[in-house]
């Protein structure tokens, strides 16, 4: 029975480092830019999007449908940083178990 002791013991460590890790992935911001930095984001880790800059140029008669495609070419660019991030604090987290069935992801 020691070993189940430790088994759950261990369980309940990863158990809190993962809510630890969640909790710091929701407070990590990321940044997505698109066109030469024209049009720049930030995500939240929950994918909230904080902060949005277009430059003034984009904002002329004519130029909506390139400022469309700007902005969700910058949020495609923010989208993967974040799941980078994540993708990091996980394989932190959970060592040598990242990856494997069962594992959560955030």
């Amino acid at each position: 029975m020691k070993d189940l002791g430790d088994l759950m013991k261990q369980a309940q460590a990863m158990q809190e480092k993962l809510q630890a890790a969640q909790s710091r992935m929701a407070e990590t911001e990321v940044e997505g830019s698109s066109g030469g930095g024209m049009v720049r984001l930030a995500l939240k880790g929950g994918g909230a999007l904080t902060r949005l800059a277009i430059d003034e140029s984009l904002l002329s008669p004519g130029e909506a449908e390139i400022l469309a495609d700007l902005i969700i070419a910058a949020h495609a660019d923010a989208r993967r940083e974040l799941e980078g991030a994540q993708t990091d604090l996980m394989r932190e987290v959970a060592g040598p178990l990242a990856g494997l069935p069962g594992m959560p992801t955030f």
